[in-house]
């Protein structure tokens, strides 16, 4: 209901923050003045969507900039999950009530560049001839259009495929090798099978979550667009191309065929429930994002030994790589040059190399800097939990041009995909017929935002 919230809302709420972003050109040459005003430190509101142990090491962050210096106070308030935290700017725009950051996750990109209520960071990184050269190159390159950097990164993952070290061992299969591709999936699948004595399946092969996520990771994987115009990177998408291209037939296909095959298992479009039959030892590999590590270890408490590997190919012949999830910070236009300069310093201070070793080391996510690799705090966690090493490996192998697309929708196109690929594999359709109802649905919000848009 929440995704479905975000697309219901997103006409009207589109025309207002365009009005609101009217004629609110930012004169960066004023970014450099101090921050202080009238002596006092200026106060900053940031609004994240980290719950749980995130928000902890969050508020540890904003806690250690605030203590760096005298001159700005950052106020984090947690506005629940990523879809709630993009409702309530919407919300807050027709108000002009909202933050001096944001952080949005990473498919709102294309809404917060619409809605002309935010300043790029490449208008504080030309003034101010910034640095970027340390920081990943494939984490910039998602929220880079038109050759603007829009927003800072900051939390980054990738999907990774995890698997039981000790179930391969007991299949006779190599612990060290985890497959590469779908059809070595299928293969290590009917090996790592385990029924009990009735024949009810007590560990199934491989699963993976009905997640629209992990389908645009596949296309990307396949060197295919999800849609037209360059995955909407060279001009605004127009329609899905992912029901035509032969991207998304090769890979709900081979989908489907392991489900049928009764080695893979489907436990739904929650990935939580996937995780947990994974820990359960329930099956015996399966896909998250690389965030989960440290949960996926907690739960797994020493039971069995966890490996990680490389997201499968589709086809043996794929040469793509993967593109990030996550999200990143912006700076709101609030018209306050001093608020704005402000921003800046806690948008540099936060992706830092220390504070970026101390993200990483307590949450999973890739440091954005890649000198924080130099520090202790990164290589410990190494040493402590080497299966991360492959989500470093994968990205790096990855390049630039695998970067995901860019919708003022996705949330609806996202749902639509979750909801016919389940259908999909309950019998209810075709591979095809999944597809091209997917698109429909998907084609229609576009067409209906590129209107608004205009």
């Amino acid at each position: 209901m929440k995704k479905r919230l975000i697309s219901k809302i997103l006409a009207v709420v589109v025309t207002v923050s365009m009005l609101s972003g009217c004629g609110s050109a930012t004169k960066q040459g004023d970014a450099n003045k101090a921050t202080k005003v009238d002596g006092k430190p200026v106060t900053i509101t940031f609004w994240h969507g980290m719950g749980g142990n995130l928000g902890v090491a969050l508020n540890k962050l904003v806690k250690d900039f605030n203590a760096s210096q005298k001159d700005i106070i950052v106020t984090a308030q947690f506005q629940g999950d990523y879809d709630a935290a993009l409702n309530k700017l919407k919300s807050s725009q027709v108000s002009n009530s909202g933050p001096d950051v944001m952080q949005c996750y990473d498919i709102g990109t294309k809404f917060m560049i619409d809605s002309k209520a935010v300043v790029p960071v490449q208008n504080f990184i030309d003034n101010e001839k910034y640095d970027i050269s340390s920081l990943e190159p494939n984490l910039l390159a998602y929220y880079t259009v038109d050759k603007k950097l829009n927003s800072m990164p900051f939390n980054s993952s990738t999907p990774i495929l995890y698997y039981n070290k000790t179930a391969f061992k007991q299949a006779g299969l190599d612990p060290s090798t985890p497959p590469k591709s779908l059809t070595e999936v299928e293969s290590m699948s009917k090996k790592l099978l385990k029924k009990d004595a009735s024949g009810k399946v007590t560990q199934y092969g491989y699963s993976m979550p009905i997640y629209a996520w992990l389908f645009e990771q596949f296309m990307i994987k396949q060197g295919q667009s999800y849609a037209n115009n360059g995955n909407g990177r060279t001009g605004d998408a127009t329609t899905v191309e992912y029901n035509k291209n032969g991207g998304g037939l090769t890979l709900l296909n081979e989908w489907k065929k392991l489900v049928d095959s009764g080695s893979v298992g489907n436990f739904g479009r929650k990935t939580a429930d996937t995780q947990n039959a994974f820990m359960a030892g329930n099956t015996a590999m399966y896909l998250d994002s690389t965030a989960s590590l440290s949960a996926v270890l907690a739960g797994v408490n020493g039971k069995f030994e966890v490996g990680t590997g490389f997201l499968p190919k589709v086809s043996d012949s794929d040469k793509g790589g993967v593109s990030i999830g996550g999200a990143s910070l912006w700076i709101m236009d609030n018209k306050d040059t001093i608020k704005q300069q402000a921003a800046w310093k806690f948008l540099k201070f936060m992706v830092s190399p220390e504070e970026q070793a101390y993200w990483n080391a307590n949450t999973g996510y890739f440091p954005v800097n890649k000198k924080a690799y130099e520090l202790k705090a990164v290589k410990d966690n190494l040493a402590k939990y080497p299966q991360f090493q492959t989500a470093i490996d994968q990205l790096h192998a990855s390049t630039p041009d695998s970067r995901g697309a860019l919708l003022g929708v996705f949330p609806e196109s996202r749902a639509a995909v979750e909801t016919n690929i389940e259908a999909m594999l309950g019998g209810q359709q075709s591979p095809q017929q999944a597809l091209d109802k997917a698109a429909k649905i998907s084609n229609s919000a576009i067409d209906k935002y590129n209107r608004t848009n205009k």
